[in-house]
């Protein structure tokens, strides 16, 4: 075609920045450039136009004032095309009519009547319009705005055609997606864009979009709103849903940045293909089936989820709970599915404001089949019939045009949940304010250069801009105040929730709102008690990848999956975790242990061996016992002091030494009792000084005993040589052979009594003055023990310094091993009372106890090594006490008669079984023979 000399160049200031746009809009800036740079030569003299657009829709512009554009996807997709390039291409088809839409469409038709009939909005001005079907595709969207822009049914890049009235707004174009592509052409002849239902947060900016309005709120509210909802519920293991667009690619993404910074974690995220794809539908499918997630947010149109609602079905996915975007929340071609209350009852969704508009069911209803291709389509849907000849010629029953819509129950004619449409009636009547605001505009008070006003016959938008970004109106029968903030409105949703109805259908319930304008702690109110979740629950689901971690357990981290995936791992022994999924346990002070669920720290106990428990009062009783027996031992030996059983060897010795086990009995109390600085002194030195009195003692008596056995058996050699010689001499008178010298008294007894009271006096003594240095320097002191056992703080007595006793109770020990070595030597030495045996038996006893003691020692902790410490040292006090002194107080008690003088004199044990029956002494007898006239004399062997 050519172009005629009416037609008219857009001339748009340039300001356009291509680095924010997508490809798309890149191919449309460029075809903008050139066709305002290119310019028809006197040669060339016309344009061709290169493709004609195939739209359906609404027109009406004849004798009208101002016309308003608008723009629904009525149909659902394009039809399928041939991709023959040996044949012109035709622009496509539309398919898949869409009863809701539709009635958007209709609403802006009811909208721009209502307008035209009132006086009080342009009295004298009547709007005409021009609708397209976008169907749902950007490209049918770009085909609508550019035929709009050229005024002719022939789109004419970047020129406008025909002297008809000015052009005023686009209303539409219906999704995101197609919205964003027909705002980058409009935005660059600074175009009025006013958008119904288009919410993708990438719309606010105005850099991009400059002429871009909309009714209804930005998904950056929506978005957080729902990341608000999971937290609500406590929800931590979600998985999402998105459309394949712009809308559900920004929506979800915010939603995911809200809920991921609150340690939300998302099970899954997939996308719905915009074109017909079941295998991806069923992949989906499967990782719904296959994910722990029982919620799902899904931020799609109901358009593009249809699919995958038709899968759950067939696949009857239940037990799940569906977070529903505003576009699909109250879409009748979702919740009206049969069989849909198992799959998405209970779902919970946020829907824009709803509101009655009186007179639009009535319009509805009014529609007629003959005015356009659009209401003759419907009506053939809706009545199973046709207008078309042809049709009716193959046996389709043809439309009479006097069928009843009033008995009809379908999307179109339900008005109960106007949501969309009232966001389409605020559109006009927001477009109709700002017209009459800048018809209104009285000359010299304008806002333009020079005070001037806008013509409504013949204004530029961009003179409409101005006052639609400055406008604030009241929608008429609702009473809502509407205004822009840079080209948005506040925020505002309706929770809604799916339940039954008493016909088994799906029923809205409202359970809450949203408000983006309120305090922060205020903007999202819900009911939970109003819940009715899927299969009729009332109880909240839960949908967590792990269980909460309990007091007491902490959060283990599991390699590879999200953090909401965690095992809760218990505290250690002495840590706690004292709140719910806690990252880490808490160490408990020295002085406090956990408690057996391990919330809480609680003090240890403490531990002594006290005297007032059972063990305690059971070892007192026992070293009482052996203090008052070696008391009594020591009475009985007084009783006796003048006999020769006492008197055997040194008496004094043998009262130290029952000193001693007095000394040694009682310090074992001192072990007993909260450990102070005077019993952890008392005890230790008192064991120390008193075992070394008791072995000094026994070593001095062991020391003589040694002696007399070693003096013996000289003795007894000689004895041998004699009777040797005698025999000799009895054989041969005439050899005189001379008997060897008999020992005399002071040659067995070579020490005297002061001799071994000077070993017990020097041997304690040197323990006593170890001692003191120990006191002096580093002495025993009480602590607390927190190392031993977990669960017990054990008072005890720390040595001070290592060295130090193990040098005291190495001195012990030198003294028992000379003690025992001295009695083991004497052991042999035969009498009435051979003390050298009772000596070795009880060393033998005191080394046995005290070997005994070490591994016992080693192997327990608190009270009781304190108790087996006490009974080493009873036990081998009362070993030397019963060993040593129980013969003697037999023999003083039980066989007085054996207390004789000759019966304690020590001999060696005789072999010689001439001697007498008794085995006595040898006795004092002298004998003379004529032996070479020499004596042989026995003397006794006295003490």
């Amino acid at each position: 075609m050519h172009i005629k000399a009416a037609c008219l160049l857009h001339v748009p200031t340039l300001k356009m920045d291509l680095t924010g746009l997508s490809s798309k809009g890149r191919f449309l800036m460029v075809l903008y450039i050139v066709s305002y740079l290119y310019k028809p030569t006197a040669a060339e003299g016309s344009c061709k136009l290169k493709a004609k657009f195939n739209l359906q829709g609404y027109k009406e512009v004849e004798k009208k004032t101002v016309v308003i554009g608008g723009m629904f996807p009525v149909h659902q997709r394009l039809t399928d095309t041939d991709s023959n390039t040996t044949i012109p291409p035709e622009s496509s088809d539309c398919e898949g009519f869409n009863f809701r839409t539709f009635r958007w469409a209709q609403t802006m038709l009811f909208a721009l009547n209502e307008i035209n009939d009132r006086t009080d909005i342009l009295p004298e001005t009547e709007l005409g319009y021009v609708i397209y079907d976008s169907c749902f595709t950007i490209s049918k969207a770009v085909e609508g705005t550019l035929t709009f822009l050229t005024g002719q049914d022939e789109a004419v890049p970047n020129y406008r055609c025909g002297d008809g009235p000015p052009l005023s707004a686009l209303v539409g174009a219906g999704g995101s997606d197609l919205s964003i592509a027909t705002a980058r052409i409009l935005g660059l002849y600074y175009f009025p864009q006013m958008s119904y239902a288009s919410s993708c947060s990438v719309l606010e900016s105005r850099f991009q979009y400059p002429t871009f309005l909309r009714t209804i709120p930005s998904d950056e509210h929506q978005s957080v709103a729902m990341a608000k909802l999971v937290l609500h519920f406590g929800w931590t293991w979600v998985g999402t849903i998105a459309a394949e667009d712009d809308y559900g690619k920004y929506g979800i993404k915010r939603f995911k940045e809200v809920v991921e910074e609150a340690g939300v974690c998302i099970s899954f995220s997939e996308t719905l293909p915009k074109i017909r794809n079941p295998e991806a539908i069923e992949r989906i499918v499967q990782t719904v089936l296959d994910s722990t997630a029982k919620i799902i947010v899904v931020f799609s149109s109901d358009v593009d989820l249809s699919p995958l609602v038709g899968e759950l079905l067939r696949n009857n996915v239940t037990n799940r709970t569906w977070i529903a975007s505003e576009a699909w929340v109250t879409s009748a071609a979702i919740s009206r599915h049969s069989d849909i209350l198992p799959v998405l009852g209970g779902t919970i969704g946020f829907a824009v404001k709803r509101a009655d508009i009186p007179g639009l069911k009535e319009h509805l209803l009014s529609v007629s089949p003959y005015n356009d291709t659009l209401t003759e389509e419907f009506w053939g849907i809706v009545f199973n019939c046709t207008m078309n000849y042809k049709q009716v010629l193959r046996g389709i029953r043809r439309c009479t045009g006097e069928e009843m819509l009033e008995k009809l129950n379908n999307t179109f004619t339900d008005v109960s949940q106007l949501r969309i449409t009232y966001n389409v009636y605020k559109a006009v009547y927001a477009v109709a304010h700002a017209l009459h605001n800048l018809e209104d505009c009285k000359p010299g008070s304008g806002p333009f250069e020079n005070e001037t006003c806008a013509d409504i016959t013949k204004f530029e938008p961009w003179q409409l801009m101005y006052y639609l970004k400055n406008l604030r109106y009241t929608v008429p029968h609702t009473g809502e105040e509407i205004y822009f903030n840079n080209g948005d409105v506040d925020g505002f949703y309706e929770l809604l929730n799916w339940q039954s109805d008493s016909e088994g259908g799906i029923t809205y319930t409202n359970i809450g709102y949203y408000n983006s304008t309120a305090p922060p702690e205020e903007r999202l109110i819900i009911n939970n008690g109003s819940i009715i979740w899927n299969n009729d629950i009332l109880e909240t689901p839960r949908s967590v990848c792990s269980e909460r971690c309990q007091p007491g357990t902490r959060m283990g981290i599991r390699q590879g999956e999200p953090v909401c995936c965690f095992d809760c791992i218990p505290c250690a022994d002495g840590e706690i975790s004292n709140t719910t999924d806690a990252r880490g346990c808490i160490q408990c002070d020295e002085d406090y242990w956990s408690n057996a669920n391990h919330d809480t720290c609680v003090p240890k106990t403490i531990e002594f061996l006290d005297f007032t428990e059972p063990l305690g009062i059971t070892l007192i009783a026992i070293a009482a016992f052996g203090a008052l027996a070696t008391i009594v031992v020591a009475i009985i030996l007084l009783m006796h002091l003048n006999t020769p059983l006492v008197n055997v060897n040194d008496p004094l010795l043998s009262f130290s030494l029952l000193l001693g086990l007095v000394i040694t009995f009682l310090c074992s109390i001192a072990f007993l009792g909260e450990p102070q600085m005077w019993s952890c002194m008392t005890s230790q030195v008192a064991l120390a000084v008193g075992f070394a009195l008791v072995l000094s003692s026994l070593m001095g008596k062991s020391a003589l005993l040694m002696l007399r056995a070693r003096a013996v058996k000289a003795v007894k050699a000689a004895m041998k040589a004699a009777k040797a010689a005698a025999a000799a001499n009895e054989q041969s008178p005439d050899t005189a052979v001379i008997a060897p010298a008999i020992p005399q008294k002071n040659d067995i007894d070579p020490i005297h009594p002061r001799h071994q009271r000077a070993i017990m006096i020097v041997c304690t003594l040197i323990q006593a003055v170890g001692c003191t240095v120990w006191l002096i320097l580093m002495p025993p002191h009480p602590v607390k023990n927190t190392a031993a056992q977990n669960i017990k703080i054990i008072l005890e007595c720390d040595p001070g310094n290592i060295i130090f006793i193990c040098s005291i109770f190495a001195y012990d020990i030198l003294l028992a091993v000379l003690t025992f070595a001295f009695a083991f030597v004497a052991r042999k030495l035969e009498d009435h009372f051979n003390e050298g045996k009772s000596v070795t038996f009880g060393m033998l006893v005191f080394f046995i106890v005290w070997i005994s003691f070490v591994p016992a020692y080693l192997s327990t902790r608190g009270k009781f090594m304190v108790a087996v410490q006490i009974f080493a040292i009873l036990a081998s006090s009362f070993g030397l006490l019963a060993c040593v002194f129980i013969p003697k107080c037999y023999v003083l008690l039980i066989k007085p008669e054996r207390n004789k003088e000759e019966l304690m004199i020590p001999r060696a044990k005789s072999r010689d079984t001439a001697a007498s029956g008794s085995s006595a002494s040898l006795s004092t007898t002298s004998s003379s023979a004529n032996a070479n006239g020499t004596t042989i004399s026995t003397v006794s062997l006295d003490d």
